[in-house]
């Protein structure tokens, strides 16, 4: 008998137990920074050596961090569910965790990419410097998804929330778009359990189970609901 679809939608929040925080915890800063000075296109084209900086650290800061309990447990439902996780995270603590199944949504800032081409990925774990460039001569620049670009990742996403059996929303604000509109795409009869400090507004959405408790917290409950 095949497994059950479970498909989990993840943000800022079950990586802020590792550590690494989101902006929308500081008032629209960003360790410090503007967003529209930092991630957006027209921040790359003024300022390119900020935006590598900026990008720079953060890589570091996810290289240093580990994964969490939170991530762990997801990693640890694929024992029993067909496990896919759809993330708006840059960060690669689900992979690190032992997930196999994980579509990031706005990049991932252990791989670059060039100006020009957005499709050939190079794996990168250093600093991106000023003159770093690709075969097409172009400066390479963070595999990430800034604010104003489309996440052309979203048409794959799609039919994955459609599929699924059984849904988690967990450490997501719901405020992003267009990430933020794939729960419409979960059939109104499948259950959702929402996994969240603070629970973001589901009250459009049928069969929602809140879980308000941090990530590692909630996510241990479930694991222990969803395997008895």
């Amino acid at each position: 008998m095949p497994k059950q679809k479970l498909v989990v939608l993840t943000g800022a929040g079950i990586s802020a137990e590792s550590g690494l925080r989101t902006f929308r915890d500081t008032d629209g800063l960003w360790e410090g920074y503007n967003i529209e000075d930092v991630a957006t296109p027209r921040a790359w084209h003024r300022n390119k050596q900020l935006v590598l900086d900026f990008y720079n650290l953060r890589r570091k800061d996810v290289m240093a961090a580990q994964p969490n309990e939170a991530h762990k447990a997801l990693a640890e439902l694929e024992k029993h569910f067909d496990v896919h996780i759809i993330t708006q995270n840059i960060d690669d603590l689900h992979e690190r965790a032992g997930s196999t199944k994980v579509l990031h949504l706005h990049g991932e800032i252990t791989k670059m990419r060039s100006e020009k081409n957005e499709h050939k990925l190079y794996k990168i774990n250093r600093d991106i410097k000023l003159g770093d460039v690709a075969e097409d001569g172009s400066q390479f620049r963070p595999h990430v998804v800034w604010f104003e670009e489309p996440v052309p990742m979203i048409e794959q996403a799609i039919p994955i929330m459609y599929e699924a059996d059984i849904f988690i929303l967990v450490g997501t604000s719901l405020a992003v778009y267009p990430a933020a509109g794939l729960v419409d795409y979960v059939k109104e009869k499948v259950t959702k359990y929402v996994v969240d400090k603070r629970i973001p507004s589901v009250s459009r959405y049928r069969n929602i189970i809140p879980i308000e408790k941090p990530a590692t917290e909630g996510l241990r409950e479930l694991l222990q609901i969803l395997t008895g």
